[in-house]
């Protein structure tokens, strides 16, 4: 029996080391579906309840596993649900290959239904690689060049397949002259700068008395290099958001997140050092990184793309982290002076004393800070952590502490909502074994992510560790954005757009199945988490927390006290009910003008 395109698809798919696919069926891509049906196991099949999930689980496979991540979708708005995730992958340079079904070729031009431009659609999304596929034997270069450049250049790729080309009997290329004839297998080149680059960039670190660091995900498998270059140089390392996981926050140097979810201690490090060591990172905020010519700057990254364009470097050099750094290294001089060391040290314990003292604040009900502080200690060392957009990220910055072997991530460039859950739910899969944990606003648990509660309830019982933690920070508002209407616009909160409809998430968890723990008050918190931990099955933790408490920190807040102070006299008053030092006098001197 000839053997179809669908069929030589999964194949190949495989042979690139494919284990497993996210999507959703639709008569466009059925062919494929039938092609893993028939395949028994070979590649695992995640159905979803949302295309879009499907794409923010490829894109959380990758960022997890550093494999390529692979979803599907049918044509028509099955493809275009799928956008979101795959933009999410682009702009976190993750490998990600998209398949999508499209109209047989001979209804194509015909206004059919469900017809879309495809290659227009995503032609931005997969500017790398976007081809469709008109013939059986052009197949097999489609997908060698679509996983082999989402390897090489860390980004989204798309085949198309009209469903009539995917039930065609599969030909290999004709040995002639026009035929491509691709292979399988990428092997990542070993990137380091030129000798006398690195010895400029060393000229420039050994000058510096006062070095600040800053490392991204692109750091993640540079910890042991980063520690050495941090002691010799006696510097601090600040953290962007994306790279929480690449070194553990145990270290006393290790002054953790920067920007609007930054610590104290990072912010005072930035704006007192003379040198600026960033790694691995496209941290995209001016206003937290030193003033343009206060300090000397030296970059590394894998992408000549992303150099010196978020802070002037004076030597910009492409390569990989850990390669460079081991280079790096022997060139550089031992600071023996270490007073810029113990500053930086003495400001984080300063800033752990005053996060500590916050969380214990009173609040209605519950202080969402608190949550976060009474977690942190009791994380397995190897749990794997996922964030959503908004709040829930601001005090998963703030209050948890990475330690060596666990992973985080979060949608980082594109800030999308709705991705902690999908991404929960792809690091189980890749790590059955694992606790992962995902910390959601209301606003994006309503955004999809409730219903994919399903589709942890279809799948846990094949996990080794059944458990995944769902903490909903249960506040009826749409946080984040709120408090950027009262400190960027000087906006009373807007109830109309802010204020989201209640609902009992740990009720709906435990009508499907799951666990579902409600916490109302303060001293509910500790057994939360202790029930939590020792569940037999997915568990749902709905928080009933306080919109009040401002997810951004008080210092950084203070920058914005005016448009604050606007936002109260317009009559939003519950606006002041929780301001901390230094904002709160800065407040009431903005009212008294």
């Amino acid at each position: 029996m000839a053997q179809q395109v669908s069929d030589f698809i999964v194949e190949r798919m495989r042979q690139w080391g494919v284990t497993r696919i996210f999507g959703y069926p639709g008569d466009g891509i059925n062919g494929v579906m039938g092609a893993l049906d028939r395949a028994e196991g070979k590649l695992e099949y995640v159905q979803v309840r949302h295309e879009e999930i499907a794409s923010l689980m490829a894109c959380a496979h990758a960022k997890f596993t550093g494999e390529v991540g692979v979803c599907l979708a049918t044509s028509g708005p099955g493809a275009i649900h799928l956008l979101n995730g795959l933009y999410d992958a682009k702009l976190d340079h993750q490998p990600v290959v998209a398949l999508i079904g499209q109209k047989g070729r001979t209804s194509l031009g015909g206004h059919s239904q469900q017809e879309v431009d495809l290659m227009s659609l995503f032609k931005d999304v997969a500017s790398e690689f976007i081809q469709m596929a008109t013939e059986a034997s052009q197949v097999r270069h489609l997908i060698d060049r679509a996983f082999r450049i989402a390897k090489d250049q860390r980004t989204v790729t798309c085949v198309i397949l009209p469903s009539d080309v995917q039930e065609l009997d599969y030909e290999e290329p004709k040995h002639a002259h026009g035929t491509v004839h691709s292979g399988i297998g990428y092997l990542p080149p070993r990137v380091l700068p030129r000798d006398e680059d690195l010895r400029k960039a060393a000229e420039v670190l050994n000058a510096g008395k006062k070095v600040a660091i800053l490392i991204g995900a692109g750091a993640k498998d540079a910890a042991q290099e980063v520690t050495q270059i941090a002691e010799v140089l006696g510097a601090g390392v600040a953290k962007a958001y994306l790279g929480k996981a690449s070194l553990s926050d145990e270290l006393p140097f290790v002054t953790g997140a920067i920007g609007f979810f930054g610590t104290e201690a990072s912010h005072q490090m930035m704006a007192h050092c003379d040198t600026l060591l960033m790694i691995g990172s496209s941290f995209p905020y001016a206003e937290f990184l030193p003033k343009e010519g206060q300090a000397r700057g030296v970059q590394i990254d894998l992408d000549g793309r992303m150099l010196s364009i978020r802070y002037p470097m004076e030597v910009p050099l492409i390569g990989d982290s850990a390669e460079t750094l081991r280079a790096l290294i022997p060139l550089l001089e031992r600071k023996e002076d270490r007073s810029w060391r113990q500053t930086i040290e003495q400001n984080l314990r300063n800033w752990w004393q005053e996060l500590d003292e916050l969380a214990t604040h009173p609040a209605n009900p519950v202080n969402p800070r608190l949550v976060f502080q009474k977690l942190s200690p009791r994380l397995p060392e190897n749990a794997i952590l996922a964030a959503d957009s908004g709040s829930s990220s601001s005090w998963t910055a703030q209050y948890l502490k990475i330690r060596e072997g666990m992973k985080f991530s979060v949608s980082g460039t594109l800030a999308t909502m709705g991705c902690a859950v999908p991404y929960a739910l792809a690091a189980k899969f890749a790590f059955p074994d694992r606790l992962a944990l995902a910390f959601v606003g209301d606003g994006a648990m309503q955004m999809g992510s409730t219903e994919e509660l399903l589709t942890i309830q279809k799948y846990y019982r094949q996990w080794t560790d059944p458990r995944l933690i769902v903490l909903v920070l249960n506040n009826r508002d749409l946080n984040f954005v709120t408090w950027e209407q009262r400190m960027n616009e000087g906006n009373p909160k807007f109830d109309a757009s802010q204020v989201v409809p209640d609902f009992n998430y740990a009720a709906y968890a435990e009508s499907i199945g799951l666990k579902g723990i409600r916490v109302e008050s303060p001293d509910q918190i500790d057994a939360a988490w202790e029930a939590a931990l020792q569940a037999d099955r997915p568990v749902v933790i709905d928080a009933v927390t306080d919109p009040e408490i401002m997810p951004i920190t008080p210092q950084v807040a203070a920058q914005s006290a005016e448009n604050i102070a606007e936002a109260i006299a317009k009559g939003d008053t519950a606006a002041q009910q929780h301001l901390e030092e230094p904002l709160k006098s800065e407040v009431e001197k903005a009212k008294d003008k």
